[in-house]
């Protein structure tokens, strides 16, 4: 299969082979890919099915920069993503729900990204995917009519992939560097609820071990480090790629609190003009919820409201925060310092699983107590790279 391009527009001459011939885990059916659309593809669409086979329910997951900007299952969509999106939270459908908490989780990174559906896409969410700004998607199937709505968006350049879901990837994998080809066995460990009976201190509610084995599928397919915050049966932060844990933690608590305070009050009526699109209103949210705009910025968030906007005071904040619980937290690998555990525990988390093993595990798990945080060690770890 030729590619548009490699990682970047100047290296041409990219392709795809299977490793056995004949043998491909997806087709193209509108659109032609490039190196990185087809990274984004095969590591979410095996996030997605790998979710929904493990918990039962439709998932997706919103992909970026070969890591995903939030993933969920199925499950309610509250009324600011249903506001933001222009659906009736009472009548979307399972997997359009999917989607749409996958991606509210982080929107302003979800823009131009590339979708995964654990299920064929129907009618409703072919209509949604039409309506945002994504540059593409893969799924086991489509339904009627669906493919060709698709491959009209973005002139015909929109990317619809459909996955083989019967199919089965080699046990080793192969990629090559720099001249020289690197060999492993592939990570098919299968992910269950068992990972966590290792339960250290705490209890864990079914919910919250939902959400931590939808953590533990997530972080399979982010780059490492990584960590993420959950509720519900969706992501609320993710932190990818990070040299240093505690700074993957605190960058996605900051995520995380930037989807709660999201659903503030002072945020939820601001009134912007009819002409805004829905993409900059997000952007808008966020910097007005970050509290740190420039002058230049201010000036041209007064332009784009129709009314004043509502004061939302550090103190209004912290108060809000305060309000988020109940939240699971995966790191994909051992916690080496008890400091990710505090940082954490400022975001909500009430459960933690991490593989464990640290030379410090002890000073975690007893930070755990201190904090009334339950933690489960799952003993395996989830490098992505």
């Amino acid at each position: 299969m030729d590619l548009r391009y490699g990682t970047n527009p100047h290296q041409q001459a990219a392709g795809a082979l299977p490793a056995h011939p004949g043998r491909w885990p997806a087709r193209v059916l509108r659109g032609s890919p490039s190196y990185v659309n087809m990274l984004d593809a095969l590591n979410s669409w095996q996030l997605v099915r790998e979710a929904s086979r493990a918990l039962g329910r439709p998932a997706a997951a919103s992909f970026k920069h070969v890591s995903p900007a939030g993933a969920a299952l199925a499950g309610a969509v509250d009324p600011v993503t249903a506001e933001l999106y222009g659906v009736d939270p009472d009548r979307v459908g399972a997997l359009t729900s999917a989607y749409l908490r996958a991606r509210d989780a982080d929107p302003k990174s979800s823009y131009g990204d590339f979708a995964a559906l654990s299920h064929p896409v129907d009618a409703e969410l072919a209509e949604l995917l039409t309506r945002v700004v994504c540059d593409g998607v893969i799924a086991p199937g489509y339904a009627p009519g669906t493919v060709e709505s698709l491959g009209r968006k973005k002139n015909g350049r929109f990317l619809v992939m459909e996955a083989d879901p019967a199919f089965v990837p080699p046990r080793r994998e192969t990629r090559e560097v720099f001249g020289l080809q690197l060999t492993q066995q592939r990570d098919d460990r299968e992910l269950s609820a068992s990972l966590l009976d290792d339960l250290v201190c705490g209890a864990l509610p079914a919910a919250a071990s939902e959400d931590l084995l939808l953590g533990l599928t997530v972080l399979r397919y982010t780059q490492s480090n990584s960590v993420c915050y959950l509720r519900g049966g969706q992501t609320l932060g993710i932190g990818a790629g990070q040299q240093s844990r505690v700074d993957c933690t605190r960058l996605a608590g900051a995520k995380t609190d930037t989807w709660w305070l999201r659903r503030h009050p002072a945020v939820r009526s601001l009134a912007f003009r009819p002409e805004i699109r829905r993409q900059d209103r997000i952007n808008w949210q966020i910097r007005f919820v970050e509290g740190d705009l420039t002058p230049d910025e201010n000036a041209r968030l007064s332009a784009a409201l129709a009314a004043p906007a509502p004061e939302l005071t550090d103190d209004q904040r912290a108060r809000w925060r305060a309000g988020l619980d109940g939240v699971a937290f995966v790191s994909d690998g051992a916690l080496p310092f008890r400091d990710n555990v505090d940082h954490a525990h400022r975001h909500g988390v009430a459960y933690i699983a991490e593989p464990g093993g640290s030379i410090r595990s002890a000073e975690v798990a007893d930070a755990c107590r201190e904090h009334g945080i339950a933690l489960a060690r799952t003993g395996l770890r989830l490098f992505h790279h």
